[in-house]
C-alpha cells in the first residue's frame, strides 16, 4: 500500500468537479500534508501547452490526471473537435512529461464514455475494445481512451507506473449546472427546479427516457480514486461505479418527487438518447480496493438537490 502521507502528489483539475472532492478527501480523511499537494489551475498551467505539463510534474511522486474538457450531449455534439483534441493532447504530454520527470505512479482518470455503445451489461473491462463507443460522445470518449493505450505502452516499454480508471458518470453538490456543460442528471435537476419556479404544468426531456445510467456519488467516485492510487498497479483498466442502473424516466421520476413537483413529462423523441444501457461490473474494483459506493441514488440526489436549491436556485430566472 502506498503511503500518500509522504508523497508530493500533483493533481490536475483540482479546482474542478471530481478534483474538488479528491482534494478533500486527500486532506481530510488520508490526512495529506496540504505542502504535499501542488493543485494548479489552468489559467497557471495550460497543460495544452507541453513546457507546463513539463513544469507541473517537475518534483512530483504521483500524478492524478483529473482535468478534463467535458460536458452532456448537447456540448459533445457542439464541440467535437475541441473535446477530442484538448482531452488527447492534455493527456498524452502530461504522462510522457510524468515519464521524464521520474514520477512513481500516474493515474489516469478515464471515462465509462469509453466503452462501445453496444456493451453487453454489466460492462467488463475486457469488453472495452469490443466497438465503437456511442457516436454523440465518441470522439470524446477515444481521447480518454487513449490514456489506456499510452498506460499500457509506457508500462511495457518503460516500467512505467500507469493505471487507467473507467468511472460511472459522475454527480454530486458542486456539479455543473450550466445550460451548455451539464450532464444529464444535473440538467434534470435544473429543469425541474425552472419548471417548478415558473408553475409550468410540464416539462419536456431529451430523448425516450428509456436509455439507463449508472450514477456514481462524487464523494465515493474520489473514495475509489484514492484506493486506486495506494493499491492498484495493473496495466488493466478499473471500473469504479455502484452496479447498479436506473432508467432515466425513473431517474426524473425521483427527481421530481423529491423536488414535490407534479407536472407532466414530455419526452422529445427527436433528440438523441445517448448510449443505450450503462452499467459497469464492479467486482475487480472491490477484489483489488475493497471498494463499495455507500452513498445510494436516492440519498445522492437529496444532498445534490439541497446544494443546488441553496447555492444556485435563487439565481436561476424562470
Amino acid at each position: 500500500m502506498l503511503n500518500l502521507k509522504t508523497q508530493k502528489i500533483l493533481v490536475t483539475g483540482s479546482h474542478g468537479f471530481i478534483g474538488s472532492y479528491l482534494i478533500k478527501n486527500l486532506l481530510n480523511k488520508r490526512r495529506v500534508p496540504a505542502k504535499n499537494l501542488f493543485l494548479p489551475t489552468h489559467r497557471q498551467y495550460d497543460l495544452l501547452e507541453r513546457c507546463n505539463c513539463d513544469k507541473v510534474v517537475t518534483g512530483q511522486d504521483i500524478v492524478i490526471h483529473a482535468a478534463a474538457r467535458v460536458g452532456g450531449i448537447g456540448y459533445n455534439q457542439k464541440h467535437p473537435a475541441e473535446l477530442f483534441y484538448d482531452n488527447l493532447l492534455m493527456g498524452i504530454q502530461l504522462m510522457e512529461s510524468a515519464r521524464l520527470a521520474g514520477v512513481k505512479k500516474f493515474i489516469a482518470v478515464g471515462t465509462v464514455c469509453a466503452y462501445p455503445k453496444f456493451t453487453p451489461t454489466p460492462f467488463k473491462e475486457k469488453d472495452i475494445w469490443n466497438g465503437y463507443p456511442e457516436e454523440t460522445n465518441a470522439p470524446y470518449g477515444l481521447a480518454k481512451k487513449m490514456l489506456l493505450v499510452q498506460a499500457q505502452a509506457y508500462r511495457d516499454q518503460y516500467g512505467f507506473n500507469a493505471i487507467y480508471l473507467l468511472p460511472a458518470n459522475t454527480y454530486g453538490p458542486g456539479d455543473d449546472f450550466s445550460d451548455d456543460k451539464s450532464h444529464v442528471l444535473a440538467a434534470l435537476i435544473k429543469k425541474v427546479s425552472l419548471a417548478k419556479n415558473s408553475k409550468s404544468p410540464s416539462i419536456t426531456a431529451w430523448g425516450t427516457g428509456q436509455a439507463t445510467r449508472e450514477f456514481l456519488y462524487a464523494a465515493d467516485a474520489a473514495e475509489g480514486i484514492i484506493r486506486a492510487t495506494e493499491l492498484y498497479d495493473s496495466n488493466n483498466p478499473l471500473n469504479l461505479g455502484t452496479g447498479q442502473t436506473v432508467s432515466i424516466t425513473k431517474l426524473l421520476k425521483l427527481i421530481c418527487k423529491i423536488m414535490n413537483y407534479k407536472g407532466k413529462i414530455v419526452w422529445d423523441k427527436s433528440k438523441p438518447d445517448g448510449q443505450p444501457r450503462r452499467q459497469l461490473d464492479v467486482s475487480r474494483a472491490k477484489k483489488y480496493l475493497k471498494f463499495t459506493a455507500r452513498t445510494s441514488l436516492e440519498s445522492g440526489l437529496k444532498q445534490t438537490i439541497a446544494w443546488y436549491q441553496k447555492t444556485l436556485d435563487k439565481n436561476v430566472k424562470p
